[in-house]
């Protein structure tokens, strides 16, 4: 069984702070207002005395804490001077913080609750200080208007003492004896101390191959291979149909074909690239009726199916009943059972459709999220919270209503459709993201904690920080193994024009560092370039499907709408793989003695040793290359040519720093120095020494 992080000894609580510093106020809004929430007070806030960027208030905490939120009050009308754009920062101490949160405001009378930045490599640090600074307004022009502040987190003594010992008597106590002091602090592993000593010093290339080699041994390359980028790989499977994954089968059921709702029911085995027809009637084995923009979702323990939700069209909801029926299906017998007529009256969500839901297997509970409610009426628009279904007592539990309680602070799920959830049963946490409220096409991204009962906002528009962007129906797949999530685009709005395309577009982000790489991008739109492509990549979709095999890491997309405006009704029914391919270790290893071996080749050329160069060059440097890649053939090809290029080396003893090399009179030390620096990137950065200047650590100690 996977351990979790470890968890917080008790629920976050208010903590207590004073107004410590501010740059300026107008009149009579002092920023000691903002500890008092008055949202009917038109002078209970801080307002600046200046618009410009060097506006700030700052707050100390009465004792060192780790604070996990702010949230911020407003006025009870909409006010020009509410902050469009701000940033927190945090420390502990006044010379020294770090950006916790970028974020702002939306311009309405509804407090706002923001997570804030409190882990470093999965490590909480404290604070003693907050500060914020704000950038914009949202009346062009206008000073900055704060109403109330109120900020949550961890401040039991022990437990914060003990992360503030650790703090500074493990990351910078020591930096700074090893300045002032200059005591025996080790900035590198000795194994890199030694692969210096052999390759750059004594110019041993085979003792640094074998270093090389104890690395691998060791799986001292794995954070390396982890953080290589992607290369993408699409392969085109036969015939039809998919939508969520086993070990080795993909299940599809319902669907809408472009003129009717389906009830078929199919597998695939990604083994045999075999698909089984279960039914092409549902009903005929008592099972659920045609429908389409439902969710199905598949327990590991039990091998069962569960669906819920379809969509009705307006015109057909009066001659319709619109309860809404919950099903299983059990892949062992092959039976379904109707579990719910009308999950309302159990305890869950209404009619819905275009929502999510997923099972988390460990604890025997699934959780549906979003989704519009289907009533009589069309033109009212609602939408569905989160739930919980505990599947053993068939028990449902709201754990996030669509409209919150006036005074809840917590930060505020938004309901939506078409957007993602995924699961990570290592945290047990759920990710949410995207998707579309309204008219609006989202780019935010929610972390529900399953254990904690809270949700904490990671990305408010995640577009502005390297991210996809903001997007309706793209699908999502996870990786729990390797801390990554994979997001394939659907329906995107450009943040400049907000105009709407369908592009593709794949992106993985790491879970733990926060960081998004877009692995593969096509933004050709013509049919003229995609028809002759159609064995080669997908064309551009929205509302496919998209499943992944954990066991193979192979993703799986099937069908979708093109958005062809010729053929509104136009649906596809490809199947196609996605890899994505990067370097293992051993990759990794070789590739390094590919270069050890390139430079000793050099250095033989430089010495005027041709012939046992040419030798070196078939029997030694030949092996160490991947001439698949063509890339690495060319490097190995362009070696030849140092051989026409050696001088007559100097009858005069030269010592090894002084000796030149063929590359333009460059010495060998230099450029050994280099390879050594390149193999570096190879190991864990955690036996590098670090690549800032101690220096800086020196001020975060508090005096």
């Amino acid at each position: 069984m996977n351990a979790g992080p470890a968890k917080t000894p008790a629920p976050p609580q208010v903590l207590a702070y004073d107004v410590a510093a501010w740059s300026s106020h107008s009149a009579t809004y002092h920023p000691r207002h903002i500890k008092t929430n008055r949202p009917a007070d038109q002078s209970s806030r801080w307002s600046s005395g200046s618009n410009n960027q060097l506006q700030h208030v700052t707050l100390k905490l009465d004792r060192i804490a780790v604070v996990q939120t702010i949230t911020f009050g407003k006025y009870h009308k909409v006010h020009v001077c509410n902050l469009k754009e701000f940033k927190v920062y945090g420390g502990l101490s006044l010379n020294n913080m770090a950006e916790l949160l970028h974020a702002g405001l939306r311009n309405d009378t509804e407090p706002e609750t923001f997570s804030l930045k409190h882990k470093v490599n999965d490590v909480v640090f404290p604070c003693q200080y907050i500060k914020i600074v704000p950038h914009l307004a949202w009346g062009p022009n206008f000073n900055f208007s704060i109403w109330f502040v109120e900020l949550k987190g961890l401040q039991q003594h022990e437990f914060v003492d003990k992360i503030h010992w650790n703090y500074v008597n493990r990351n910078y106590l020591d930096a700074f004896e090893c300045l002032q002091n200059r005591t025996q602090l080790q900035l590198e592993d000795p194994l890199l101390t030694e692969l210096h000593s052999c390759l750059v010093i004594n110019g041993d290339f085979a003792a640094a191959e074998e270093i090389i080699q104890q690395g691998y041994k060791r799986n001292m390359f794995s954070e390396y291979v982890h953080e290589y980028s992607y290369k993408p790989e699409w392969r085109r499977e036969g015939i039809k149909c998919v939508s969520i994954q086993r070990v080795a089968l993909i299940y599809i059921f319902g669907g809408w074909d472009g003129q009717k709702d389906l009830s078929d029911f199919w597998s695939f085995n990604v083994i045999s690239k075999q698909w089984t027809c279960i039914s092409l009637d549902t009903r005929r084995m008592n099972g659920p009726g045609p429908r389409s923009c439902h969710k199905i979702c598949f327990d590991p323990s039990s091998k069962s199916i569960y669906t819920m939700g379809r969509y009705v069209d307006p015109d057909n909801r009066p001659n319709v009943n619109l309860d809404g029926d919950f099903w299983r299906y059990d892949t062992v017998p092959g039976r379904w059972t109707k579990i719910s007529s009308s999950t309302v009256l159990d305890g869950g969500p209404e009619l819905i459709y275009d929502h999510q839901m997923i099972v988390d297997t460990s604890s025997q509970t699934m959780y549906v999220f979003g989704g519009r409610a289907i009533g009589p009426d069309a033109a009212q628009v609602s939408y569905s919270g989160l739930y919980s279904y505990h599947i053993p007592t068939n028990t449902w539990r709201s754990l996030r209503q669509e409209t919150p309680s006036p005074n809840d602070h917590n930060i505020q799920l938004k309901s939506r459709i078409g957007h993602s959830m995924l699961l990570n049963p290592t945290t047990r946490e759920l990710y949410i993201f995207a998707g579309q409220r309204n008219k609006d096409y989202l780019s935010d991204f929610y972390v529900y904690d399953i254990e904690n009962d809270q949700v904490h906002e990671i990305s408010r528009d995640y577009s502005k920080q390297g991210g996809p962007d903001a997007g309706f129906t793209q699908r999502a797949t996870i990786d729990p193994a390797l801390g990554e999530f994979y997001v394939l685009s659907g329906l995107q709005k450009d943040k400049n024009t907000t105009q709407e395309s369908v592009k593709n577009s794949f992106w993985c982000y790491n879970i733990k560092k926060g960081k998004w790489t877009r692995v593969y991008y096509n933004e050709n739109t013509t049919a003229d370039y995609w028809s002759k492509m159609k064995d080669k990549e997908p064309c551009p979709r929205f509302a496919h499907q998209l499943v992944y095999d954990s066991v193979r890491r192979v993703q799986y997309m099937f069908g979708g709408n093109p958005g062809d405006p010729t053929n509104l009704n136009l649906r596809l029914d490809d199947l196609w793989e996605l890899h994505l391919l990067r370097p293992n270790a051993e990759d990794v290893a070789r590739r390094a003695k590919f270069r050890i071996r390139r430079q000793q080749f050099k250095e033989m050329c430089a010495a005027g040793n041709s012939l046992e160069a040419l030798e070196f060059l078939k029997t030694h440097v030949s092996t160490m290359v991947n001439h698949a890649d063509e890339q690495e053939s060319k490097e190995f090809r362009d070696m030849t040519m140092l051989l026409f290029n050696w001088k007559k080396p100097s009858s005069t003893t030269t010592t090894m720093a002084s000796s030149s090399s063929s590359s333009g009179g460059t010495s060998s030390f230099q450029l050994r120095s280099e390879l050594y620096e390149l193999l570096l990137d190879y190991f864990p950065t955690s036996m590098r020494e670090p690549k800032g200047n101690l220096v800086d650590l020196v001020d975060l100690v508090p005096l």
